[in-house]
């Protein structure tokens, strides 16, 4: 049993997630998590045990000084719960970690525990793939379900990808099978300049997540960083010629391929961002909430938590009523995280822009270091 007397009973809450490695190119999605934490003031109020989950060796702790005293960072995953007020007050769990190394069934599992007990209405897990994608053009970012119903009633894309896949992968077919609603934001990063921070596909995400959530989300100066690396990118690349071209042919192939569309859905989208933000919508007033708490599972490692007892469910807590919620614009590219390539591995690459096993596109097309570990 999951004990979190210190929580505070939530407000239409929704768990928002992303892990370092595999599937955080750029180091966008893990960013982006760190910034709603920063911004709305979070507190930690559960981590999970690192000896369970992380192979030291490949994600090594850290020694650091504390008034001469020497301490030790685990590498692990930690949760913390952020309240956001306004005149639509809606509560965020904040999931950020890194992608473990082994026994990826009981670390989904210890993670639905906390969504169970803390009635988490949907889960959002970012990723950020390797992509065919000029600097210069918006970020595309695809929403993704494996919840049929979801996907209609979201206007989200139907996930129909096959290979290998990630914890992000793991973890959203672990929310469908406990009937926790789920969707994965994935941003697609330029293969060419994949080395991170990239501050532009953070805040792709970020427009992307506001739209899904229906909260307004400061940016802090995330705007004008992403300005920044756009700009020190077109400066490299003007330095070589054979980077511009490529770049230009990148552009044009883009350019051609959203012509069609007239961006009909996207100028709306952005029109509405707008007037959330000119009449200063949810997200007014910040202020973290949490205490210290330890953390556990409800069930084995064989099998995934599953609600079964309907809204009512959950040790001592029960679930609140889904708030009913606008369904976002649709998804800014019609090809989903299956068409570009996977993600970068942690020290390690994934494999080449466009490929996958079999030949196959996706950000899922290659494995980490760890993907043989991903069975109890």
């Amino acid at each position: 049993m999951i004990e979190l007397e210190g929580v505070p009973e939530l407000i239409d809450p929704v768990m928002v997630a992303a892990f370092e490695g595999w599937n955080d190119a750029g180091d966008a999605a893990s960013t982006a998590v760190g910034h709603l934490d920063r911004e709305w003031k979070g507190e930690v109020f559960a981590a999970l045990d690192a000896e369970d989950y992380y192979d030291f060796q490949v994600n090594r702790p850290t020694v650091w000084l504390d008034g001469g005293a020497r301490k030790i960072v685990w590498p692990t995953t930690r949760l913390s719960v952020v309240r956001v007020g306004g005149e639509k007050p809606r509560d965020l769990v904040l999931v950020r970690g890194i992608e473990p190394s082994m026994r990826w069934r009981s670390f989904c599992n210890e993670i639905l525990g906390f969504a169970h007990e803390l009635g988490v209405e949907m889960v959002v897990i970012l990723g950020a793939l390797l992509g065919d994608t000029p600097h210069t053009r918006p970020v595309p970012v695809s929403g993704v379900t494996s919840d049929a119903d979801l996907a209609r009633t979201m206007d989200l894309e139907e996930t129909r990808y096959e290979g290998p896949t990630g914890i992000v992968g793991i973890l959203q077919e672990a929310c469908t099978h406990a009937g926790v609603p789920a969707v994965s934001l994935w941003a697609a990063v330029p293969h060419y300049v994949s080395q991170p921070p990239n501050p532009k596909a953070t805040l792709a995400l970020l427009n992307r997540l506001e739209d899904l959530i229906g909260l307004r989300i400061p940016l802090g100066e995330l705007a004008e960083d992403a300005r920044a690396w756009q700009l020190g990118v077109d400066q490299l690349a003007a330095e070589d010629s054979e980077v511009a071209e490529y770049v230009q042919s990148l552009e044009e192939a883009r350019d051609t391929a959203e012509l069609p569309e007239a961006s009909g859905e996207a100028i709306a989208r952005e029109f509405e961002r707008y007037l959330r933000r000119r009449d200063g919508g949810p997200g007014q007033a910040p202020g973290g909430h949490a205490t210290e708490t330890g953390s556990g599972t409800g069930e084995g490692p064989g099998s995934y938590l599953r609600d079964t007892s309907g809204p009512g469910s959950g040790p001592g807590r029960g679930r609140p009523p889904r708030a009913s919620r606008p369904g976002p614009p649709g998804p800014e590219s019609s090809a989903g995280p299956e068409s570009s390539a996977g993600p970068e591995s942690g020290p390690d690459k994934g494999p080449e822009p466009g490929t996958g096993p079999d030949g196959k596109p996706g950000p899922d097309s290659g494995p980490g270091d760890d993907e043989d570990s991903s069975d109890d």
